[in-house]
């Protein structure tokens, strides 16, 4: 595949070109109305993108764990086993140790452990994932799979910079630059925030409309 390199200026019109798509979609959930992501929770579930908790709810303020994060960002970018050959039945222990192979996440972790994403070994499907975390590993795994833009890296100071692990402080970095995501009115991240399900859906619609607008190519 012809690998391709893109300079770009990102803008808020990216992620509004997407947003006026999702009004005409009924909502299948129960309990996300009245809050701000309402809509691209609806587009996402309608693309298959994300799923509810049953009886009709989203669970929008639950906190997202690591299995639930892994499912999204391999959905989201259609992260399959299409061009993978395996001499056996891969298995999610194959990958990640700590993962239960009948689980309703193991054929997510499987996705994501043979097409090397990003994550550890020793990833707890039951943690609960930080701001941070979420973003380090959907921008990690989003560069792993993509032939991502080139972009102008100039330090974006974040008033709680001292809360950042140096780890993940390079993805969220890129991620701002992306717009993926955004800084606070008092220029914070909020980095240990414990990120909930819609903050999650959020971010995962902005990488896709990241990916829609470049017509960014997999690897």
């Amino acid at each position: 595949m012809k690998f391709k390199t893109k300079m770009i200026a990102f803008t808020t019109v990216m992620v509004v070109s997407m947003t006026g798509q999702c009004f005409a979609l009924s909502n299948p959930f129960t309990d996300i109305n009245g809050i701000q992501s309402k809509d691209k929770i609806v587009e996402l579930y309608d693309k298959g993108v994300i799923k509810g908790t049953g009886d009709g709810k989203f669970n929008p303020s639950g906190m997202l764990t690591a299995a639930q994060g892994v499912q999204m960002i391999v959905d989201a970018f259609d992260i399959s086993l299409a061009s993978i050959s395996f001499i056996k039945a891969p298995l999610a222990t194959d990958f990640f140790k700590n993962a239960n192979d009948n689980a309703w996440y193991a054929d997510a972790f499987i996705r994501a452990g043979a097409n090397s994403i990003g994550l550890p070994a020793d990833l707890d499907p039951n943690a609960q994932w930080t701001k941070e975390q979420f973003t380090y590993y959907l921008i990690t795994a989003m560069e792993a799979h993509y032939n991502m833009p080139m972009i102008n890296m100039m330090y974006i100071e974040t008033a709680d910079e001292a809360d950042l692990t140096i780890e993940y402080q390079g993805a969220i970095q890129r991620s701002m630059k992306y717009n993926i995501t955004a800084l606070d009115q008092d220029k914070k991240f909020h980095p240990k925030k414990q990120l909930t399900r819609a903050d999650a859906a959020e971010m995962i619609y902005n990488g896709r409309a990241l990916v829609a607008e470049m017509k960014l190519e997999v690897k």
